[in-house]
């Protein structure tokens, strides 16, 4: 059974980045890595920032972000595809891509590695957007399926050291989804839609379906 944590955003981070510097130097080993997962809204990507803050800051551990968004299908394979209106859903991501470039980081073998980074303000994954030098010692890596029980995304649990998993309130987070959408500049119709038939059913979904982690965290307000 997870660890529950009920608190303010910085305290959850500091939480997190205790039980990852503990388990870093339990395990021993040159990197490990730490794997939050949540809904869209649901505040991981804040949270992950300010764990790999922490981490540096404070422990001294020299850690690094790893956001799962750099796997999102290209629009025009999408488009080919007939998903482009649900971009975000689990199909529409590169798993098998993301489940090897995890592997690759944590054999931690090469003395840099690049990874993509999404552009939300382009809606595009920029290659090589990052770095990940040889010396980080934990990466923290943040996506809505890093839990996933549904194949391949399965494959992906054993290889993080630590897993989180961030809870939220569904009317908190329709809410933040409309927010975020607001800031776009977006019709109130268009937002509806985005948010109504995508992104709150595609939380529903990681939400009831995503496996037990060793920490969850309750980010609502």
């Amino acid at each position: 059974m997870a660890e529950a944590v009920s608190t303010g955003v910085k305290a959850a981070a500091a939480k997190i980045a205790a039980a990852a510097a503990e388990r870093f130097r339990s395990l021993g080993r040159s990197r490990i890595l730490v794997g939050i997962a949540g809904a869209p809204g649901s505040g991981k990507s804040t949270l992950a920032e300010q764990v790999v803050d922490l981490l540096t800051k404070d422990a001294g551990i020299r850690a690094a972000l790893f956001p799962m968004d750099g796997y999102h299908y290209d629009d025009a394979v999408l488009n080919e595809m007939g998903r482009r209106a649900f971009k975000g859903a689990i199909d529409t991501f590169d798993a098998h891509g993301l489940r090897h470039m995890l592997q690759r980081l944590k054999a931690n073998e090469d003395d840099v590695i690049a990874v993509p980074v999404f552009d939300r303000s382009l809606e595009i994954a920029r290659a090589g957007g990052r770095l990940i030098l040889q010396s980080t010692e934990i990466i923290v890596c943040e996506g809505n399926y890093l839990l996933a029980r549904q194949e391949p995304w399965d494959r992906l649990k054993p290889i993080f050291d630590l897993t989180v998993f961030v809870d939220v309130p569904v009317d908190d987070l329709r809410r933040r989804l409309q927010d975020r959408w607001r800031g776009f500049g977006l019709s109130d119709q268009e937002i509806t839609r985005k948010v109504e038939e995508n992104d709150l059913p595609n939380g529903l979904f990681i939400m009831s379906s995503s496996a037990e982690p060793d920490l969850r965290v309750n980010n609502g307000g």
